[in-house]
């Protein structure tokens, strides 16, 4: 940390609790900075276009006073803004309450509250307050939150509102109740330091903002030095401490209340559990006692809570009357009007400008007002109501007469357009059956003509007897009939071509499709045997590595069994040579005949189970094979069958998995039980030999 201005620079190291309070002081008046630019850019944008007229509405958020296990140094500065709100509130309410009944002239006796003012002047006197003695400590380099302790139980002891504990602790008798507060952290959270070298730290950033918030932090750090609120830190510290700080910002607050006609909310918690339906009664009453709640009701009850001016009160109630006083002074009205509705004395008082009324008394004048507004608007709803029927029916019958006048014109209109039309449809079909007829007409005097001269040709035919005329004439008779026959059968076919080519072409919308749906199963298909292929090389792979540690097996077994057997052998041809030896050469013959035979009635078993393994593998890897097979064949569409051929496929694979463990568990087994037989065998025949698992590990090592 750098200490000093311009040369004069001093450099202090920090410990880590200083470092860390340094930079929250920094994260700290970043975001009081950020928020007061953020209410300038607000309060900006809601002014653009608009003509200041000094009025504005604001809303106050207050939590109330905090009371916890632990009460530090925030806690303070939250109760003692309390505090003073709370003096607002009791001047507001009860005391300019009182004044005003008093200014006014009006019998009232006084009611008596409870007042902050001691507590208020705990906080805030001078030299000898709770907030002139933290500033005065944190002062001091070598100020501890003890000492500032012992300072507070020295100096404030006999202060009513003050008691202090043992330790670091003290008590404050607030208006709602009593707290108890510690002093660990208070001077080192009022100090709240920030150096020069953090500020220039900020103002080095590249954005426009930090460095506004950096000259800014300049700006109050070059203020003057004002009493005792001097921080420890060199000159490039804050002057103000927070406390100072804080309280000035609550005193503006305040005169800013004051300026204002303040309305209070008071929110009431039911319980301490935030449970819906759930009503703590000793709870709800201890908030209203300390928030004055129960002082209010008790002056609202004995007091005049509805006032009104004389003026408004005649021009609100005027009306009401029965006699004509518009001439008299508000005043004579509002008491002419009193008692006209008989309010008794005692229910309202007459002030000097105002009239005072107690708790319900104005709400029998307002009834009686809304009663005869009422009246007076049914009144004028009803003539109203009349004027505007009466208006309705004239214009109905000048509409009437208007649009009788517009449809005749229009309907004479529409009736020569139409005569007119008539007239030339009337024309055009005279000329249009004119030329039908006379085509018609044409066309059968043409074939009558022919008619008539073929008659007469073949009568003259007949007449002269040429045969071959008349053959003539009748075969040119068919070629007419002919050539009439096959117009109209060109005129069918040429329809059922045109049919044929609009069938053709919805075909070849459809074979479009299909192929669509072809070229997508045939993706599909070509992706499932990708599949199906990965999982046979897997399955192979598998079954060759099964196969192999069988084979190893039987060979490593068919060896032990043939050596058992040379064995065998040169036993018995040793007994046959040393038949005429003595009595203990037969016995150790015998003895090694003995162990050779009991070895191979060991390795037999381990054949069979062996063999055994293998046939199981076999049938097994044949059983897989074959399912894998068919399934592939229904995914293709080869085969049919009700089933989802990759479920029953996964299925395949877990069956596959399950039984490869099994059959893995089982011939680990069967290694473990040959390799006792092996080790027996071998320590009776005192020559180590090398198993089949062996070797196998050894070519795996390899």
């Amino acid at each position: 940390m750098r200490v000093g201005k311009r040369n004069d620079t001093i450099v202090q190291k920090l410990t880590l609790a200083q470092a860390v309070d340094t930079r929250d002081a920094l994260a700290k008046s970043i975001y009081s900075c950020l928020f007061d630019w953020l209410v300038e850019q607000i309060n900006k944008s809601l002014a653009v276009g608009k003509r200041r007229t000094g009025r504005s509405i604001s809303i106050l958020d207050i939590y109330g006073f905090e009371s916890f296990e632990r009460n530090s140094f925030e806690q303070f500065s939250i109760n003692y803004a309390n505090e003073r709100l709370q003096q607002h509130f009791n001047r507001h309410l009860f005391k300019l309450e009182q004044e005003e009944y008093i200014q006014d002239g009006i019998d009232w006796a006084k009611v008596d509250f409870e007042d902050n003012q001691d507590c208020l002047n705990l906080f805030e006197k001078k030299p000898l307050g709770l907030q002139s003695l933290l500033d005065e400590e944190s002062t001091f380099p070598n100020g501890t939150d003890l000492s500032f302790a012992n300072k507070l139980k020295q100096h404030l002891d006999s202060n009513p509102c003050f008691r202090g504990e043992r330790g670091k602790a003290f008590t404050v008798r607030h208006y709602a109740g009593e707290v108890r507060y510690e002093t660990t952290g208070f001077l080192e959270k009022n100090r709240d330091l920030l150096h020069l070298d953090t500020i220039q730290l900020l103002s080095s950033c590249t954005c426009h903002l930090p460095q506004a918030f950096a000259s800014s932090l300049l700006n109050q750090s070059d203020k003057p030095v004002v009493g005792a609120l001097h921080k420890s830190g060199g000159a490039d510290s804050q002057k103000l401490s927070v406390t100072t700080k804080f309280k000035g910002q609550l005193f503006l607050l305040m005169q800013r209340l004051e300026n204002t006609t303040p309305h209070f909310i008071r929110c009431i918690k039911p319980n301490n559990f935030q449970s819906p339906g759930t009503y703590n009664q000793g709870l709800v009453l201890q908030q209203l006692r300390c928030c004055g709640v129960l002082e209010v009701v008790r002056i609202s009850r004995s007091g005049f809570p509805t006032r009104m001016s004389h003026q408004k009160f005649a021009r609100r109630y005027g009306f009401l009357l029965l006699d004509h006083v518009a001439s008299q002074d508000p005043l004579s009205v509002s008491v002419a009007i009193l008692h006209q509705f008989n309010i008794l004395p005692e229910m309202y008082q007459v002030g000097y400008t105002k009239l005072f009324f107690r708790t319900g008394q104005i709400g029998v004048l307002e009834d009686t007002r809304n009663h005869t507004l009422h009246g007076i608007l049914r009144v004028q709803s009803c003539f109203r109501g009349h004027q505007a029927r009466c208006h309705i029916k004239e214009l109905r019958r000048g509409i009437s007469t208007l649009q009788s006048f517009i449809r005749a014109e229009k309907t004479r209109k529409e009736y020569a357009i139409l005569l007119q039309r008539h007239r030339a449809a009337i024309s055009i079909q005279t000329q249009v059956k004119a030329k039908i007829f006379r085509k018609n007409l044409k066309r059968l005097s043409d074939a009558s003509t022919v008619v008539q001269s073929v008659i007469r040709g073949w009568l003259v035919r007949r007449c002269s007897g040429d045969i071959a005329l008349l053959q003539f004439g009748g075969r040119m008779g068919n070629e007419t009939e002919e050539v009439v026959v096959k117009s109209l059968f060109l005129a069918e076919l040429q329809r059922r071509v045109l049919r044929a080519e609009a069938a053709l072409r919805v075909k070849e919308e459809e074979n479009d499709i299909l192929h669509q749906r072809l070229q997508q199963y045939d993706n599909r298909w070509s992706e499932y045997e990708l599949k199906m292929k990965s999982m046979e090389e897997v399955w192979q792979k598998q079954m060759r590595s099964l196969q192999s540690s069988l084979s190893i097996a039987k060979k490593s077994l068919s060896f032990d069994d043939n050596s058992h057997r040379n064995s065998d052998a040169s036993v018995n041809g040793n007994n046959d040579e040393r038949d005429s030896s003595s009595s203990w050469d037969t016995g150790g013959i015998l003895r090694i005949h003995q162990s050779s035979n009991g070895g191979r009635s060991a390795a037999s078993p381990g054949l069979t189970v062996i063999s055994r393994l293998a046939q199981e593998f076999e049938q097994r890897s044949q059983i897989f094979g074959d399912d894998a097979k068919f399934l592939v064949e229904v995914k293709s569409g080869q085969a049919e069958a009700s089933l989802d051929p990759d479920r029953e496929l996964r299925r395949l694979k877990q069956m596959f998995e399950g039984w490869k463990k099994d059959y893995g568990s089982r011939l680990r087994e069967t290694k473990l039980i040959l390799n006792k037989l092996g080790s027996e065998n071998g320590s009776s025949a005192g020559k180590p030999r090398n198993k089949w698992w062996g070797r196998m590990n050894s070519s795996r090592m390899n």
